[in-house]
């Protein structure tokens, strides 16, 4: 097992809706080797407070450890903010450039504090992620936080690294989830060239999205799909068992 020097922590959050019922994680791993699990949920908040809430109670859980700590995180908002605006922010009285109140003030409020003790105790080196590319330890975050949004009971692990099943210290790029990661958001940010939905057996086409949402929305068993071409639409209905529109 690769012999680990630092503190390493994964953190990460999650909100079905903007704002809406929210979780957020933390998965510690302390240089003597012992792993400790820690997520909760919100019933409305929003992602970029789960993420806030991810990264303060991951802190506080190791407070008292001395050393140095490398923190892994996917929120470009959390990064920037915790290296480089909040210095701003402090000194114009919690106020943006635009003149405007900070959000999540509270929640900055808390971690900045925790970020100034944890620096007292050891070097901390921030590490970006992507987000859902395969990294181990960000992956685990991410499960826990969107169950604890869901409404899931997340058990938690706490315990020797040796006894974990996450390889968490392998923190490598898997390229195959990346790139299945990146193909879906480009499909996603892809002109339309229509949407189906799928309803009783009897399928529809739809020039925008919010058509398309209005049919399926609280219907059981509907299905629908974005369709790039007419060559999509024939594969998607080819896929839902259809040979043809009806």
């Amino acid at each position: 097992m690769e012999k680990q020097e630092t503190h390493i922590l994964f953190t990460d959050g999650s909100s079905l809706g903007n704002p809406g019922p929210g979780g957020w994680a933390a998965v510690l791993v302390l240089s003597g080797g012992r792993v400790i699990e820690t997520g909760g949920g919100e019933k409305r908040t929003t992602n970029n407070r789960m993420e806030l809430t991810g990264l303060i109670e991951g802190l506080a859980r190791m407070k008292e450890e001395k050393g140095d700590c490398t923190i892994y995180i996917d929120s470009s908002y959390v990064l920037k903010g915790a290296t480089e605006w909040s210095y701003a922010w402090v000194k114009n009285a919690w106020k943006t450039k635009g003149k405007k109140d900070v959000e999540n003030r509270d929640l900055w409020e808390q971690l900045l504090p925790l970020l100034q003790e944890r620096k007292k105790r050891g070097h901390v080196a921030w590490k970006h992620v992507p987000g859902h590319s395969g990294i181990a330890g960000n992956e685990r975050a991410d499960v826990i936080a969107t169950g604890f949004a869901a409404g899931k009971e997340v058990e938690l692990f706490e315990g020797e690294l040796e006894n974990y099943s996450v390889d968490i210290l392998n923190t490598a790029i898997n390229e195959g989830v990346a790139k299945k990661r990146s193909a879906s958001r480009a499909h996603s940010r892809a002109k339309a060239y229509s949407y189906l939905s799928l309803i009783g057996g009897k399928v529809m086409r739809h020039t925008t999205w919010s058509d398309c949402e209005k049919r399926v929305k609280g219907k059981a068993g509907a299905r629908y799909k974005k369709a790039l071409s007419p060559e999509d639409e024939k594969q998607i209905l080819k896929n839902w068992g259809l040979k043809e529109e009806t």
